[in-house]
């Protein structure tokens, strides 16, 4: 992931792409930055699983902030924004389909004899074991919730 990330900066320098070396700059200084937070518990860098969660994180925000540009009028930030979105969303895995959500958390629903609201932690963090960056869990915590209510 990270040799990716890397090559993908120097192609865009080469191409004088300068949203995408920024936001690739950016990818690779919060990776760094997790990195040093890791040797402080003794970790020496942090796996691809968690710089998938990096990059989740990185997405989530650039979203919040398209929706307030949006809201304030600004067009011009939010499509910014947005194109940042589609570069960072190019180094995780291709998401699974709705109806395929829905089918591996009625899976996990099962094999954890979840029957309740209770164990909806449980199940988000078996999901989020399972499937790391394939999925977006804050839609999936929804259809678990809906799953387990209608139990």
């Amino acid at each position: 992931m990270r040799e990716r990330i890397s090559e993908a900066l120097i192609k865009a320098i080469k191409a004088q792409n300068k949203r995408c070396s920024c936001t690739l700059r950016l990818i690779k200084a919060a990776i760094k930055d997790r990195d040093i937070s890791a040797r402080g518990s003794g970790k020496e860098k942090v796996g691809d699983d968690e710089v998938l969660a990096i990059l989740a994180k990185m997405i989530k925000q650039r979203e919040e902030s398209s929706k307030m540009y949006d809201d304030a009028a600004r067009p011009e930030l939010a499509a910014q924004e947005r194109e940042e979105i589609e570069i960072i969303r190019s180094f995780l895995p291709a998401q699974l389909p709705d109806e395929e959500v829905r089918q591996v958390v009625r899976d996990v629903v099962e094999d954890l004899g979840a029957n309740s609201l209770r164990d909806m932690g449980k199940c988000i963090n078996t999901l989020k074991k399972r499937y790391p960056g394939k999925m977006d869990f804050s839609k999936a915590s929804g259809v678990v919730k809906e799953y387990l209510m209608a139990q």
